[in-house]
């Protein structure tokens, strides 16, 4: 009975300790790749549609509905105009302007695409990113680059927004 009992007793100390530690990980991924026959950076976002739901309606007062049925018309130029005000590149040192290209839907995460004008010899990029910082501190926004044939990355967070990535 002894040995049922503390079997119990572990058994709920677990479940306990398990449900403590239940945490949802705020986490965008951005892949930058250099193509350099089109002078140009080429960046892959991808992030949680719920998350981003919630902070477009926070910003903006509204639910946009984004990859329901009930999608609102105005979604597109909303989320660019967000990532516009959240996201910054500069190449060799010169602010370089995004150019949205297109967005799709995989999963539970919006996957938008942009491009930065580039010189063939990329030397640097400065990439300050702070989406989804205003609902989240936890947020984490991965940038992985492909470069010159080299592959470096930044982790950015709300203490650290912007970083650096030297290619010599």
């Amino acid at each position: 009975m002894k040995k049922l009992i503390r079997i119990l007793c572990l058994v709920l100390l677990l479940g306990v300790l398990t449900s403590a530690n239940v945490h949802k990980y705020y986490v965008a991924v951005f892949q930058v790749e250099a193509a350099p026959a089109k002078k140009q950076l080429q960046i892959t976002g991808r992030i949680f549609i719920d998350d981003l739901e919630k902070a477009l309606s926070a910003k903006y007062g509204k639910k946009f509905g984004l990859a329901s049925g009930k999608e609102l018309p105005e979604s597109t130029e909303t989320i660019q105009k967000y990532i516009a005000d959240k996201m910054s590149v500069a190449v060799n040192g010169k602010p370089a302007a995004l150019t949205y290209f297109t967005r799709e839907y995989e999963d539970d995460m919006l996957v938008v695409y942009y491009t930065v004008p580039a010189p063939k010899k990329v030397t640097s990029v400065q990439v300050r990113n702070t989406i989804l910082f205003e609902m989240f501190r936890e947020q984490q926004n991965m940038i992985n680059a492909n470069i010159n044939n080299q592959r470096k990355s930044l982790l950015l967070n709300y203490d650290t927004p912007q970083g650096i990535l030297n290619y010599y």
